[in-house]
């Protein structure tokens, strides 16, 4: 029995011994291991092709999701470990694809989750298939009864290994809180995510429909977030996950059940939107950061009594969580102006600007100096809190498109079987616009956003919000800007 978190080192614990245990010869299932999620599956089977570089070890995941026949095909031709979640295991042995007679290892990572997500019958149906003569090993973040009453029935005076607390989070993660109600906390994740100017952040919620929720928000606001949670289908989230690796989404929201299994080592900084209930999915949450020797930030949103649960968090973990104050509006956009003319410092010493040198210079033969020149670009690009709308010279502020064209939030998406062409297609029919001079198009689960020129901007929104979308009554409006 080993009591641990993700991130302590279990694969290579119990996959080299697994590796050197094995039979070359036999080209049967010679061990199990059982996952409570595809991704963990994946993972632990990619970690352990690697350590059997050397080896002539056949390793196959299987798991819900992807096509059975594919993994029947691969059992059929032979393999020594398999690497599954419960109810798949559970099925291959139900159609006798699977033959369990010669397995002398039977390995349970993370049983606590895969006891939470209601697997008890089908892990105990699957031991009750392997030979009594085999080696059991349990992982285990807790040791709750239902865990013990399990190696109680299965194994036999198991030894027990335990991670200490302290030896638990890593040093590299700067750990922060911030007292606030419960209404602010969206403006105050906007505000971190604009402050550290984030590019791949992730945050935690306690409930599906809190995911959804803060999804939708981020999406309005003109943040590339997506979700991930247990109601998702297997394609779903496989799209996503690849979109995160990617860094099309910045902003991944997950529930803790949904996130077992995310390997991502750019990860800048993970926020706990809401307090965790239990102390060790904190450490679990926040290792998602500082990974491969990089620094992480972990940011953890406090409302009311769940103070008590962020004291308990901080015992558990031996580690104190600095307090902060919340940054105002007025800080934020210093550091974006902070950030902007660092961009600009870089793009003057790095980048050829002879074109731009020369528009500047035919000014100035019009008798504007240099410096009013660079500070009227600065107003346009920038803008003016104090008069948006003389700065700009646009009916519309600025909505992150790219030049000359205004991005608009669209409220239908995937659900409602639309895609990017379904827009093209539509912005065709009421304006005529070909599809090379629309912009970026990005199509969520519930929402769209497309970039329209902008002198037909006013035209095609009114147009398309008369006439539709693929039957489709629908609302557009300018997109808020992400800097």
């Amino acid at each position: 029995m080993g009591q641990a978190q993700t991130g302590t080192g279990k694969t290579a614990a119990f996959g080299i011994p697994v590796l050197e245990k094995l039979d070359p010869s036999n080209r049967n299932v010679q061990a199990v291991i059982l996952c409570p999620t595809r991704e963990l599956a994946i993972q632990v089977a990619e970690e352990i092709k690697k350590l059997s570089k050397y080896k002539k070890t056949t390793v196959l995941p299987v798991y819900g999701g992807q096509p059975i026949e594919r993994q029947i095909k691969a059992l059929k031709r032979g393999v020594q470990i398999i690497i599954g979640t419960p109810g798949r295991v559970m099925d291959h042995i139900h159609r006798r694809t699977l033959r369990m007679d010669q397995v002398k290892m039977i390995i349970l990572d993370e049983a606590d989750e895969m006891l939470d997500m209601g697997f008890r019958d089908d892990i105990e149906f699957v031991l009750e298939q392997i030979p009594d003569q085999r080696q059991m090993l349990l992982f285990s973040a807790t040791m709750s009864p239902i865990i013990l009453g399990l190696t109680r029935k299965y194994q036999n005076n198991p030894e027990m290994l335990k991670v200490a607390h302290q030896e638990i989070t890593v040093p590299e993660i700067q750990q922060i809180y911030f007292e606030v109600k419960e209404k602010m906390k969206l403006d105050l994740l906007t505000r971190l995510i604009d402050i550290h100017n984030l590019k791949l952040a992730l945050v935690f919620c306690n409930t599906k429909r809190r995911v959804d929720r803060l999804v939708n928000h981020l999406q309005t606001r003109g943040y590339f977030a997506d979700g991930l949670h247990g109601d998702m289908s297997q394609n779903q989230r496989d799209r996503v996950m690849a979109k995160f690796r990617k860094g099309q989404i910045e902003i991944l929201v997950a529930t803790d059940v949904a996130a077992r299994g995310i390997d991502v080592d750019d990860v800048e900084a993970v926020f706990n939107y809401d307090v965790p209930n239990n102390e060790e999915y904190y450490v679990h949450r926040i290792g998602r950061t500082g990974r491969a020797g990089k620094r992480g930030q972990a940011f953890t949103f406090v409302s009311g009594k769940e103070i008590y649960k962020l004291r308990d968090i901080q015992r558990y973990t031996r580690v104190r969580i600095e307090q902060h104050q919340i940054p105002s509006p007025r800080e934020v956009e210093e550091v974006k102006r902070d950030l902007f003319m660092e961009r600009l410092k870089k793009a003057i010493n790095n980048e050829n600007l002879d074109r731009e040198v020369h528009l500047v210079e035919r000014l100035m033969e019009e008798d504007y100096s240099s410096v009013d020149i660079a500070a009227a670009l600065l107003r346009l690009y920038m803008g003016s809190k104090d008069d948006s709308s003389q700065t700009s010279g646009s009916a519309y502020e600025d909505t992150g498109a790219q030049p000359g064209k205004v991005r608009f939030f669209i409220n239908v998406g995937r659900k409602q079987r639309v895609k990017a062409k379904d827009i093209v297609r539509a912005i065709g029919e009421v304006s005529g616009l070909s599809s090379t001079s629309i912009g970026r198009i990005d199509v969520f689960d519930k929402f769209s956003f497309v970039e329209i020129p902008e002198q037909h901007a006013k035209e095609v929104s009114g147009a398309l919000q008369r006439k539709g979308i693929k039957g489709l009554r629908v609302n557009l409006e300018p997109a808020n800007k992400k800097m």
